[in-house]
């Protein structure tokens, strides 16, 4: 009988890490991947995309360098390349993980498994016919594209014609026409790629707006810097059906065809926790995720859940803090997660990076609060590589307990520069505190100094 300290299913991020963190710890551990370690976010997801983003950004530079004083001529753009280099950068970062569970003595199972309730007191999983015993389990079994009900889908995804982020990225052809269908993180990241290198994308998004709880105002950044590069949006919109050639939506103006070559269904992910067994156990679910709290605890004991099957924060940053509060825990160290000081990314051109609320969302919570915007234009690095940009910072006060609750930054760099500013959330520090750091110069980042200096 195989039995383990512990047994993580799921191979991504958050059980990856835990794995790590546990065996770390002194803990014998068993890890369940039905795919390829690194789970979405390695394979087809935050790796997969910035590999492609940065090429287009490379692209960019090397079209629209003319105010830089850079003239370069004949340049190419050969996407099927930048797919070749992308399953490189894959591989690489899936062979190290795997070499990380090995050093580290984890177990691997490289199958499907299902929870079969309790045996003799311990958690009984089975995978191929074989079953493994543990005296507690973490959940780490990740997320999956939603695929609405739209009539056609179904039979676009069986045709090739439409796609999800995970076939799109194996996609060795540019589409002269895209259709995106969903105007959030993942959409707005792949379309910005396309359009970079020469594609006409449309955005359909039902909403009012795109980006979905980002600021309002850097959605406006984001749509003026896309309609430069001839990306046009329908807001407001609701996609009635698919067929051959053609995305049918409706909007205020009544009832549309769009003619494309490609459709890229992106209307979000949900928790991929059918088919595991957590009903034989009776842990606790909201709407097909795990219920969790900030201790990464279920209802039932010895039972954790990481990651985007708990729907709390579907990031995967989000998923290593969980994995360590799980494993801390387990080990009898003390600790718990803060989710209002997580960061959250978008890596277009510009980038997108916030933490905490926006000035509507804090004031929405009850809270008296200041907020501030300055222009990266005042950051002399920014106005040194930006030609006319229209980035900016701002930061949200809570004026009654003086800290800050809230920063949004978009233009260069702001996924590099975000850290900084969770760090204020998270500590909690007033702003004549803050107004301490030193921040080097010449950086971009000296533009949330400028910010600190305006509360």
């Amino acid at each position: 009988m195989d039995v383990f300290d512990l047994i993580v299913i799921g191979g991504g991020p958050g059980g990856y890490l835990a794995a790590e963190r546990a065996a770390q710890g002194g803990l014998n551990v068993c890890l369940f991947e039905k795919r390829a370690l690194g789970g979405v976010c390695l394979n087809e997801g935050c790796i997969p995309t910035k590999t492609l983003l940065n090429s287009a950004k490379l692209y960019r530079h090397a079209t629209e360098s003319e105010a830089f004083g850079v003239t370069a001529g004949d340049v190419k753009f050969d996407h099927a390349q930048v797919i070749k280099r992308k399953a490189k950068v894959v591989k690489t970062l899936v062979s190290g993980v795997g070499m990380t569970m090995a050093a580290h003595k984890v177990n691997v199972v490289s199958a499907a498994c299902e929870i079969k309730g309790k045996e003799d007191g311990k958690f009984k999983v089975e995978a191929e016919g074989k079953a493994y015993y543990a005296n507690r389990l973490i959940i780490a079994a990740g997320s999956e594209a939603v695929v609405p009900p739209i009539p056609g889908v179904k039979e676009g995804v069986e045709s090739g014609f439409v796609t999800t982020n995970r076939e799109i990225l194996d996609m060795t052809e540019l589409p002269k026409t895209l259709a995106v269908i969903g105007g959030g993180v993942i959409g707005l990241e792949m379309a910005c790629y396309f359009a970079s290198v020469g594609v006409k994308v449309h955005v359909i998004e039902m909403m009012n707006k795109i980006a979905g709880p980002t600021d309002n105002d850097i959605c406006k950044v984001l749509m003026a810097e896309y309609a430069k590069r001839g990306m046009e949006f329908k807001l407001s919109a609701k996609v009635l059906s698919v067929k051959p050639g053609f995305v049918v939506y409706e909007d205020k103006d009544g009832q549309h065809e769009l003619a494309c070559d490609k459709i890229l269904l992106s209307v979000g992910r949900r928790a991929a926790t059918k088919g595991i067994g957590l009903e034989t156990l009776g842990v606790e679910m909201n709407r097909g995720a795990i219920v969790t709290d900030d201790k990464l605890m279920t209802n039932v004991p010895n039972v954790y859940a990481v990651g985007d099957c708990n729907g709390k924060l579907m990031l995967a940053h989000t998923a290593y803090r969980e994995a360590e509060v799980a494993v801390n825990n387990i080990l009898g160290k003390k600790d718990h997660i803060r989710y209002d000081s997580i960061p959250s990314v978008i890596y277009t051109d510009p980038e997108v990076a916030s933490v905490g609320d926006t000035k509507e969302q804090a004031e929405k919570k009850g809270l008296k609060v200041k907020e501030v915007n300055v222009p990266m234009m005042y950051a002399g690095r920014y106005v040194a590589e930006v030609d006319g940009g229209k980035g900016f910072c701002k930061i949200v006060l809570d004026t009654d307990k003086n800290r800050v609750v809230g920063v949004h930054i978009v233009g260069s760099y702001a996924s590099e520069m975000i850290l900084s500013a969770a760090m204020m959330v998270d500590t909690e520090l007033p702003p004549e505190r803050l107004k301490k750091f030193v921040f080097p110069h010449p950086t971009v980042c000296e533009v949330v100094r400028e910010a600190i200096f305006k509360l």
